[in-house]
């Protein structure tokens, strides 16, 4: 099965710290094989197989601390 990226802006973030803990969260997400954040601009690309795990994945950002926001 190909993959897909998507980007998505990514509210709350201020440090390193808090960028490790969005890709973390991201990575938690069945389905999702790669996040990166770029936190200069407040982005986080995530690569998965299938279907978009968009909701479950606001979900995981949220329980972070943090709130996705589709781009």
């Amino acid at each position: 099965m190909a993959t897909e990226t998507q980007s998505f802006k990514v509210k709350g973030m201020s440090c390193g710290h808090c960028a490790k803990r969005v890709e973390n969260a991201a990575l938690g997400v069945k389905g999702i094989s790669s996040a990166k954040v770029d936190l200069g601009s407040e982005s986080l690309r995530v690569e998965y197989a299938g279907q978009p795990p968009v909701q479950t994945l606001a979900e995981a950002i949220r329980e972070a601390g943090y709130e996705l926001v589709q781009a």
